[in-house]
C-alpha cells in the first residue's frame, strides 16, 4: 500500500511527474492544450501499475472502475473531436443503443480488454491532438445534437472539465484499491 503524508503531494505513480509544468502565462490555445494534456496524463498516472485491478469497482455502490473511466473518456474524445468537430461517421466504441453505459458497465479485465481499451483511448487522443494542431483557430465549429453548434474552444474547455471530474473519481477508486493518493 502506497500512501503520501499529505493528500496534496504528487501521486506516487509511474516515473517522474511532468504534469502541470506548462507556462503560467501563454496564449489561450497553448494553455487549453496544456491543461487538457495534464488532465489526460493524470488519468494515465492514476491507472499506472494496475492491470487486473483496473476493472475493480472499489467505491460501492458505484459501478465505476478505472478501466470504465478509460473507456468512457475514449468515447467522449471520439464524440467531441471525431464526430462533432471533424464530422466523421464514427460509431461508439463501447456503447450501443442496447447498452448506453457499455463503456462503464461491460468491463472484464482480461489483458486483451485492458490493451484494447488503452489502445482505443490513445487513438482517440491522437486524433484529437491532430485535429487541434491542424485547426486554424479555436472558433472552428461543429454541430452536436445535444448542445447545438459548438466551437473548438468550447470542446477543449468541456474536455478539461470532463477529465477533471473523472480524475476526481479516479482519485477515490485508486485510493480504495491500494491506498495511493495525491495529485
Amino acid at each position: 500500500m502506497v500512501t503520501s503524508s499529505r493528500r496534496a503531494e504528487v501521486f506516487a505513480g509511474a516515473g517522474p511527474d511532468r504534469r502541470f509544468s506548462g507556462p503560467g502565462t501563454a496564449g489561450e490555445r497553448s494553455m487549453l492544450i496544456d491543461f487538457l494534456g495534464d488532465q489526460r496524463a493524470t488519468l494515465e498516472m492514476k491507472c499506472a501499475g494496475l492491470e487486473g485491478e483496473l476493472a475493480r469497482r472499489s467505491v460501492e455502490p458505484s459501478t465505476l472502475s478505472l478501466l470504465g473511466l478509460v473507456r468512457h473518456l475514449a468515447e467522449v474524445e471520439r464524440r467531441w473531436f471525431r464526430r462533432v468537430l471533424a464530422g466523421h461517421d464514427a460509431p461508439p466504441l463501447f456503447c450501443s443503443g442496447d447498452n448506453a453505459d457499455g463503456d462503464f458497465d461491460t468491463v472484464d479485465c482480461g489483458p486483451e480488454t485492458v490493451a484494447a481499451s488503452w489502445a482505443a483511448w490513445r487513438a482517440e487522443v491522437a486524433f484529437a491532438d491532430r485535429l487541434v494542431g491542424e485547426a486554424p483557430h479555436l472558433d472552428i465549429n461543429g454541430h452536436d445534437a445535444w448542445r447545438g453548434t459548438v466551437s473548438l474552444r468550447w470542446v477543449l474547455l468541456h474536455m478539461i472539465e470532463e477529465y477533471a471530474r473523472h480524475n476526481g473519481h479516479a482519485d477515490l477508486l485508486r485510493e480504495r484499491i491500494d491506498g495511493s493518493r495525491g495529485l
